[in-house]
């Protein structure tokens, strides 16, 4: 035998023992990992982490390969983190979403920001994307979290999702040195999310996107499905790209602070999965007491939203259904008379002649209940009918959409464009 083949009979060797080590070492991690779980203690002990490290490389006899030994043992505790934060997702609340491009997990737990570094790998560069409207705390209680945060703050509103302000993130990104192996974490709602994602997919190239929605609206519908865009020109969400979040931690406790108003806005959006998937929901809306059923209406809305996107990722078919009452919606939210709707209130109105009457009939005492528009008011209806023309749905003089005969079961009806304007006239 040779040194070459002596040399590869050794490593060959180690190299089993070392696979016996391994597991035998990540079956300690797993119980570490559940007690840590148990308790709610913070997977980060960068301290702790560093301390081993010296401590262990001192083993190491050779000055030229003790270097290579402690960057072995980063990468080794670090995938130890990895498989910490999996098993503490592991519950009976939190999801999986399947995608082409990976799974992610959605996790959904009261008081779960004191914990993201359990769920999140934040020890590294962190973006934290929020607002004004988003309070303070809540950015802050990430940043505690993270090895190296950077907090940006937008303007509250739907106008901040703009070219401009996309340009100033991917900046922030630069001047920070952010690399590949960083990562951005929204904290906020929709349009903080939809910005943020977006410009982690075009950033290097895609990196690491996580996100944190703190309004009922994000919680229930933006959070999920992955896609991420700015508006351009005066058209919502018209540049963008399908890009999945890493993982999503959805916080009940955030709700607190919503104001009335902007709970209702959010329930829209779950009453409109209710309505077109689940029959049993839209009686939770009709009869229950929603405040109390808060965790229930998430989940259940969650889980709709989850089944529609895996089964169409990318919008090609099925998943249009999620656009239920959104012609008429975006419409609304681009006439000036009507911009101080909130998005839900319009998606609420976008409902209405979508319905059978039947189901009209139940809609409109719900909506009332949630305290949530019913009629169109004081504002040209021309200008509306002209701005559904706008819809990316039309295909020359059709547009296709989406109906609900019966509670809790749905249509796609291509309609004449005129045949839907009638529709619209009846309840504007």
């Amino acid at each position: 035998m040779n040194e070459l083949e002596s040399a590869r009979k050794t490593i060959n060797e180690i190299d089993k023992e070392a696979a016996r080590l391994f597991e035998a070492r990540m079956e300690a991690v797993k119980i570490i990992a559940e007690y840590k779980k148990e308790n709610r203690l913070s997977i980060e002990d960068l301290k702790r982490e560093e301390e081993l490290i010296a401590k262990n490389s001192s083993l190491i006899t050779s000055d030229e390969l003790r270097p290579y030994y402690m960057q072995f043992l980063r990468e080794t505790i670090g995938i130890s983190k990895d498989l910490q934060r999996e098993i503490c997702v592991r519950s009976e609340n939190s999801l999986t979403v399947k995608t082409s491009s990976g799974n992610y997990d959605i996790i959904i737990e009261r008081g779960a920001i004191d914990y993201a570094d359990k769920y999140l790998k934040l020890d590294r560069k962190v973006l934290i994307v929020t607002d004004s409207g988003v309070p303070e705390e809540y950015s802050q209680r990430i940043a505690s979290k993270c090895k190296a945060p950077f907090i940006v703050t937008l303007e509250n509103g739907e106008a901040s999702k703009n070219l401009k302000n996309f340009e100033l993130l991917l900046s922030k990104l630069v001047e920070y040195g952010f690399t590949r192996t960083d990562c951005i974490t929204a904290v906020g709602g929709g349009v903080v999310g939809d910005m943020s994602g977006f410009v982690a997919s075009v950033y290097m190239r895609g990196i690491d996107f996580y996100n944190i929605p703190t309004t009922l609206l994000s919680q229930v519908d933006s959070s999920i499905g992955g896609k991420t865009a700015i508006d351009f020109m005066g058209i919502k969400n018209n540049v963008g790209a399908f890009y999945p979040p890493k993982k999503v931690i959805i916080d009940l406790e955030t709700l607190k602070t919503l104001p009335e108003r902007q709970i209702s806005n959010g329930l829209a959006e779950a009453l409109k999965m209710a309505l077109s998937h689940d029959a049993e929901l839209f009686e939770l809306f009709e009869q229950g007491n929603v405040n109390e059923n808060i965790d229930i209406i998430i989940k259940r809305s969650l889980l709709i939203k989850k089944a529609v996107v895996e089964s169409d990722e990318h919008e090609s078919g099925l998943r249009r259904v999620l656009n239920f009452g959104h012609t008429l919606a975006h419409a609304i939210e681009s006439v000036n008379e009507m911009k101080n709707l909130y998005h839900g209130e319009a998606v609420a109105l976008g409902m209405i002649p979508m319905c059978e009457e039947k189901v009209r009939v139940r809609l409109l005492k719900v909506l009332k209940r949630l305290g949530l528009p019913c009629e169109i008011t004081a504002v040209d209806a021309e200008s509306i009918i002209n701005a559904c023309k706008n819809d990316k749905k039309l295909q020359g003089d059709e547009i296709t959409l989406v109906y609900v005969p019966t509670v809790g079961s749905f249509e796609f009806l291509k309609i004449p464009f005129s045949e839907y304007e009638n529709m619209l006239r009846e309840i504007i």
